[in-house]
């Protein structure tokens, strides 16, 4: 009998991974979450993190928090594929697991990975500061990793970062890549700490992603206008006061239909009444709603 109970116990375990453990490619342009939680620990839900494939490939990460890594194996994506890895901002939900991604790009890619972050302030380093603190061979908390920076280590086979840091607080924004037909673009938005949104053009489709942020910025709304897809941080729940920090479902609602954008994906989602968020949003925003979850895959055209 105890027999019978763990084999069943193996085969429901293995088949709600390949339930769950879907791939994004074969869509022209579609958005997979990696992460679609927020810092506190949810068995549900990963920290923030999010692909964009365009047809076959994974071509864009935004954000590695704690858990994406996993779900990164779990998509099927191929770091050798990414054209470049985008960090929102500092805080460990959002970059806790790029040194797992780092360690094991050994014999997954060869070509340099760009890699683009927000710049610095009196509470958090700049990308690049931040990265030689990691990673540095002589003084970072992981020296073994020392090549990506492009300093040499022994029987070590990895990809050089190349790093690029746009300053937070440019009015306009700024062109991280233009290649392949994707053009990604960047554009402070207010946190508490340096933190950067994302724009990516590619295939005749527009998505946005927003990270977390308070919403009090009117440039974010034409910086996100007309988008096909927004990713937007749903961190409170309903009722919440305004915060500095994190926009309130009402407000998410609100920067979403003032930018006009055709599909809203709310993510970095707490553990509170979900529905009655989405009610409080939706009274602002009138068009369709996606309410993310780990290797959700949305098609964006």
């Amino acid at each position: 009998m105890i027999r019978t109970i763990v084999v069943a116990m193996l085969v429901a375990t293995v088949g709600a991974f390949d339930a769950s453990a879907q791939t994004c490619a074969g869509n022209p342009v579609a958005v997979q979450i990696l992460g679609s939680g927020n810092p506190s620990a949810n068995p549900e839900r990963a920290s923030s993190g999010y692909l964009l494939w365009v047809g076959q490939q994974a071509k864009l990460m935004v954000d590695a928090g704690g858990g994406t890594y996993l779900r990164f194996s779990q998509s099927r994506a191929r770091l050798a594929d990414l054209a470049v890895l985008a960090v929102s901002h500092l805080h460990p939900d959002h970059t806790s697991d790029l040194a797992a991604l780092m360690w094991g790009s050994n014999r997954q890619r060869s070509a340099p990975l760009p890699i683009v972050g927000p710049s610095g302030s009196a509470v958090a380093p700049d990308l690049a500061t931040f990265l030689n603190r990691q990673f540095d061979a002589s003084n970072g908390a992981f020296q073994v990793l020392g090549q990506i920076l492009g300093t040499e280590q022994p029987n070590s086979a990895r990809p050089r970062l190349e790093i690029s840091v746009v300053d937070v607080a440019k009015g306009e924004p700024t062109r991280v890549i233009d290649r392949d037909g994707m053009v990604v673009t960047a554009r402070g938005i207010p946190h508490s700490m340096p933190t950067l949104a994302y724009r990516v053009q590619t295939g005749g489709a527009s998505v946005v992603f927003s990270s977390d942020q308070n919403g009090t910025d009117p440039g974010f709304i034409d910086f996100a206008r007309g988008a096909d897809v927004l990713i937007m941080h749903m961190n409170l729940a309903a009722g919440a006061p305004l915060d500095p920090s994190h926009a309130t479902p009402a407000v998410v609602g609100r920067v979403a239909q003032a930018a006009g954008v055709k599909r809203l994906i709310v993510s970095h989602i707490g553990q509170f009444d979900v529905d009655a968020a989405v009610a409080e949003l939706k009274q602002a925003y009138a068009g369709p709603v996606t309410i993310g979850a780990d290797l959700q895959c949305t098609q964006v055209q």
